[in-house]
């Protein structure tokens, strides 16, 4: 049994869910987030509640699922009422970035800028010119989204120089000079 795939997700004021054979459409005010149906799992809309349950015929595959599509749910709910946002810093003399329309352009220690182009349903902001934020309804494509931008320029050890994740820890190391 799924301890996580039994709780219902409480649907807010203001989202709107559409359940079909092959897709659930969650609607709210930052936008649309759409999951996919899995053999097995029976979604239905309960009481302002999404209820998962497995199907007695598919227990098997079903019982694999039943959390994930839960979880599923209740990402797209929370990112369609309130979004989900990623901070990203820029750490390095003269690392910058500029925004152009909704697309980002990175000077990051290369020879040459380079450009990023938002994906559909991305909102990116610049404040400053060292700090990116990534906004957006779909949990998925905001991560990878910011993943991206950090894969543009990792941090580096050493003196960590690069795009990191605003929570995120450089792990320092000392270098040859210290070993001597």
């Amino acid at each position: 049994m799924s301890k996580i795939g039994k709780v219902p997700v409480k649907i807010p004021e203001g989202v709107d869910v559409q359940i079909s054979e092959e897709m659930i459409n969650v609607t709210g005010a930052k936008g649309s987030v759409q999951v996919t149906q899995i053999p097995g799992i029976i979604v239905s809309n309960k009481d302002s509640n999404i209820v998962v349950e497995l199907s007695s015929e598919d227990l098997v595959n079903g019982s694999a699922y039943w959390g994930l599509v839960r979880s599923l749910l209740n990402n797209a709910v929370i990112g369609v009422s309130e979004g989900f946002i990623k901070m990203l810093d820029l750490v390095g003399v003269g690392y910058r970035v500029e925004k152009i329309g909704n697309n980002l352009k990175f000077f990051v220690g290369y020879s040459h800028s380079v450009e990023f182009n938002a994906p559909e349903g991305i909102l990116l902001e610049v404040e400053g010119n060292t700090v990116v934020k990534v906004s957006g309804a779909s949990k998925h494509m905001v991560g990878q989204a910011a993943a991206n931008i950090r894969a543009i320029r990792k941090p580096e050890p050493y003196k960590g120089k690069g795009i990191k994740y605003r929570d995120e820890i450089i792990k320092r190391k000392q270098g040859k000079a210290a070993k001597a």
